[in-house]
């Protein structure tokens, strides 16, 4: 077995709504043919208003994310205000370029809401920032995003944008075997994060 067929796989989304924003993924961590855990998160709140969910190596990620928690803390106590969800993605993404000889092995898509509306930002390994208003990343990305092209129009609502995120999560999981056993959901407003989770 190649050292590609041994890195997890995972389906992960982020869709931009007109009240907020959705990032969800899926919970099977599986290395080539062995699922290692039907319980991984792949979902992270990194502050109050701004989240992250991610594909690739479930240690990398966590790692990530604890980072990028700690930058956005300190920065809201150095400037006296929250960061905006461009500052955390430019942040993660400096952190990313910075490993870049030894990468961590982590797709990932920051979301959240602040001053300028909701937004999400994809980042690759090399700590690329992308702005976009849907993204899927991971094993199963082509076939979620082929259900989030047909289905995605600017101005959705929250729930129209849950049942399109569920539709194409479903779709990846019937298709990529890494992809699998329910999702975890956050839903970010201006009033907050809601975190939400599902086991089909």
């Amino acid at each position: 077995m190649s050292q590609f067929q041994m890195l997890p796989g995972a389906t992960t989304i982020g869709v931009v709504c007109k009240d907020g924003v959705i990032l969800a993924s899926e919970r099977r961590l599986a290395y080539g043919s062995f699922v290692m855990s039907k319980a991984a998160k792949k979902v992270f709140r990194i502050t109050d208003n701004i989240g992250a969910a991610c594909a690739g190596l479930v240690g990398d990620m966590q790692v990530l994310m604890r980072e990028a928690s700690v930058y956005a803390t300190l920065y809201s106590y150095q400037r006296e205000r929250s960061a905006s969800v461009k500052t955390a993605a430019k942040v993660i993404g400096n952190l990313l370029f910075q490993r870049r000889f030894v990468p961590y092995i982590t797709q990932t898509i920051i979301g959240g809401v602040d001053e300028d509306g909701p937004s999400i930002y994809i980042l690759d390994l090399m700590g690329s920032v992308i702005k976009d208003k849907h993204a899927s990343v991971g094993t199963g990305a082509e076939i979620a995003t082929g259900v989030l092209e047909n289905e995605y129009k600017d101005g959705i609502s929250i729930e129209e944008g849950k049942e399109m995120v569920n539709r194409a999560l479903k779709a990846a999981l019937a298709r990529d075997s890494a992809s699998g056993d329910g999702i975890d959901v956050l839903v970010i407003t201006k009033e907050g994060i809601k975190e939400e989770s599902t086991k089909f």
